[in-house]
């Protein structure tokens, strides 16, 4: 892999991570579509380090409220603001994801990455996310979120380790399946990537800096992720203000398309 390949990787990585059309996909599919070395799973997990950089300083002010809260509740043992409930929420819903990161890790670096599932999977997560954001009536804020939502939005997550289903398309689906605004299901979403991608890059990173080294490219890559993935969050919450996320999911059913005529043809 050269310096090239992993600056695209890094954009790649850091536009798709927060845009609801699947990263992991993006990641696997491109090797093989321009025929270059899979880097593997490692090198694109150390890549979300780029877009956790860009997630913690986007909403720091958010993390900053957060934490204050987190600390309030251990001293008072109580639960009473919805910042605090969000804390809470946030732990919840993150169990699913992790639960299913150890389950199926072989899975997502081996069966999960063909490129017949991940066509498959864009397309219908792609119908799915265009219809509950199509039809779906507007009912709840960020702060009127329940336990059980946020737990139901950490159970989609879950099935963001199948490349095509997008942690971020799964769980902004979820949150407007249940009534959520766009843009407060937007923002639970990116908030909620915060601790499973840690735990992700606390796990593999080590892996990548094995097979690559802190090279170059490993470096390139990170940083290109990071202001990539800030622009694309600040670029969707602005979009989703004003437009429905039915963009997203034409995108999704028409790469799936693409990518399944590919490979019967191949």
């Amino acid at each position: 892999m050269n310096v090239f390949q992993a600056i695209f990787l890094g954009v790649l990585q850091g536009l798709t991570e927060f845009l609801p059309v699947s990263s992991s996909a993006h990641l696997a599919l491109a090797p093989w579509l321009f025929g270059w070395r899979d880097p593997g799973l490692a090198f694109d997990v150390a890549l979300h380090l780029g877009t956790l950089v860009a997630v913690l300083w986007f909403f720091r002010s958010e993390w900053a409220l957060l934490f204050r809260q987190a600390l309030r509740i251990l001293r008072t043992r109580r639960v009473t603001t919805p910042e605090q409930k969000r804390v809470l929420f946030l732990i919840l819903a993150t169990i699913p994801g992790g639960i299913a990161g150890v389950l199926f890790a072989h899975y997502a670096e081996t069966a999960f990455r063909s490129p017949a599932l991940i066509a498959t999977t864009l397309i219908v997560m792609g119908v799915l996310l265009w219809a509950v954001d199509r039809w779906v009536v507007d009912r709840w804020s960020l702060d009127e979120m329940r336990w059980t939502q946020a737990l139901v939005i950490g159970c989609a997550q879950a099935f963001a380790i199948i490349p095509g289903v997008s942690r971020s398309g799964s769980t902004i689906t979820a949150g407007r399946a249940l009534g959520f605004h766009r843009e407060s299901a937007a923002v639970f979403s990116f908030l909620l990537s915060m601790p499973i991608t840690a735990a992700a890059a606390a796990k593999e990173v080590p892996a990548a800096l094995h097979e690559h080294g802190l090279s170059l490219n490993l470096l390139v890559g990170v940083i290109a992720s990071a202001v990539s993935g800030w622009l694309a969050i600040s670029v969707l919450l602005k979009y989703v203000a004003r437009h429905s996320y039915g963009i997203f999911a034409l995108y999704r059913i028409l790469l799936g398309a693409i990518v399944l005529a590919v490979f019967a043809l191949r």
